[in-house]
Order: C-alpha cells, then structure tokens, then sequence
C-alpha cells in the first residue's frame, strides 16, 4: 500500500456514515449507466481526487440517501487517482468476487484490487 493511500487502511473494520448522492436505479449524469447498487461518499473527507472519499454501499437492495455500515474493503484502482470504499451493513459478510460482481458495472473500466 503506497504512502499516500495509507490513510484509507484506517477505515477497515470501522463504522463508517455515508450520504448517498446517487441512488440505487439513478442514472450517471454524464455517461448514462444506472448504479447498480448505492454510491456516495464519506461527508467531510478529502480523497487524492480533490472531492469527497467515494464509497459503493452493499447489501441494501432499496435506494437510500445515508447510511452507517461497516468499511470491509478499498477498491484501488491501479489506474485512477479515485479509490472507493467498500461499505456493508453491521454483521454482512462479502467475498471478493461477490464485491466485483456487485461493483462492476463501474469498476469495469478501471483496473483494481481489493484491499482488506
């Protein structure tokens, strides 16, 4: 994990509260693709992108507009200055492929791993 993204190894394993600026079923304003799942970000955190610390909210199968989870994984992206949190419901449990699977509609275009 390199010196700069280190910061983001401090939300694993804690409880984290989220607003969800696009909803489970919205639509990207500027590509078009629905969110297959809850997206938003962590309110006052500044990411090395200049904007809020993204975050893909998973387990919660209706759209929601803030959440309180627990951080269960970082997907970094190799690629792009733009990582995302990984957030669950408190107890949830998620693989790493059922993380790709439930981020891909997105994730596809970048290339990435899955911190733990």
């Amino acid at each position: 994990m390199s010196e700069n993204k280190s910061y983001l190894a401090l939300y694993l394993g804690k409880t984290v509260f989220i607003k969800i600026d696009r909803p489970l079923g919205s639509k990207h304003p500027k590509h078009g693709f629905a969110y297959e799942v809850n997206y938003g970000f962590v309110p006052n955190t500044k990411a090395p992108d200049g904007e809020e610390l993204d975050a893909y909210l998973l387990g919660v199968n209706e759209p929601v507009r803030e959440f309180t989870g627990r951080c269960v994984a970082i997907i970094h992206r190799t690629n792009d200055d733009d990582d995302k949190l990984v957030i669950v419901p408190e107890g949830s449990q998620i693989s790493d492929e059922e993380i790709r699977k439930a981020v891909n509609f997105q994730e596809q275009f970048f290339t990435s791993e899955i911190w733990r």
